[in-house]
């Protein structure tokens, strides 16, 4: 594949980005592998499905501390939110010989779970995190924030990269209810600016952030989030204000 010589800064290593650590190159090794017969868009795939579902999304686990925002640190995570997991997308095709930045867009949800709307005052997503990448010199637009068992449980649109088009957040869910909507595109980067991230959050959602500042996460129990029409019963107390991406 021959690389644009305007694409080489989406190549190399920066601080977030560092598809240079050991960790990353091993995680691309296993999870594309070293066939020389492989496209770079069969690896694409591959390492989008990877990031996708091997950490779960969490929109709770926002971490205050800007090394937590590395990708070989990233890779350690068993969950995380939409920005985390975009850099290590970013990282991971960058090691695989694709041209990768890191991107920003402002997204409103409108099927955001009362819990999450109360502590953010608002159903606008900052800073949501999404990839864009370059095959063959065309640029596609990726997210990898919902996980496949997230989507299926409830009834929210899988995001698939099949190398041909975007993989972005749809504007509907399985049941027809509007869901996702682009308000604002902040542009793509070779590096993250977490630092500018962070301190807008701070601003934008200081209930949020007050949370995490005690490390709180949300465990595997919260996938017994009730969904439409379910009693909560006793996950009440066990996880069910995990924020259903799908939820009426």
């Amino acid at each position: 594949m021959t690389i644009n010589p305007d694409l080489a800064e989406f190549l190399a290593p920066t601080h977030y980005v560092d598809c240079d650590s050991p960790a990353i190159r091993d995680f691309v090794s296993r999870v594309a592998g070293d066939k020389q017969d492989r496209s770079a868009a069969e690896k694409a795939i591959l390492l989008f499905n990877a990031v996708r579902d091997q950490i779960r999304y969490d929109p709770y686990a926002v971490s205050l501390s800007e090394a937590d925002y590395r990708a070989s640190e990233i890779l350690k995570m068993p969950s995380a939110f939409c920005v985390p997991k975009a850099i290590l997308l970013t990282a991971a095709m960058r090691a695989a010989g694709i041209p990768a930045a890191i991107g920003f867009a402002d997204v409103r949800n409108h099927l955001n779970s009362p819990k999450l709307t109360e502590l953010m005052g608002t159903d606008l997503f900052i800073y949501h995190g999404y990839v864009a990448l370059w095959l063959d010199g065309k640029m596609f637009k990726v997210t990898p924030a919902f996980n496949m068992e997230l989507c299926e449980r409830f009834g929210v649109r899988p995001l698939i990269f099949d190398g041909t088009a975007d993989a972005l957040f749809h504007e509907f869910d399985t049941s027809d209810h509007r869901h996702m909507e682009y308000v604002n595109d902040r542009g793509w980067f070779a590096d993250a600016p977490i630092g500018k991230m962070l301190e807008d959050f701070r601003i934008a959602y200081p209930a949020l952030v007050t949370l995490n500042t005690g490390g709180v996460s949300i465990d595997d129990a919260a996938f017994g989030a009730p969904q439409s029409g379910e009693s909560a019963g006793a996950n009440e107390t066990t996880g069910s204000d995990y924020p259903n991406p799908g939820a009426s």
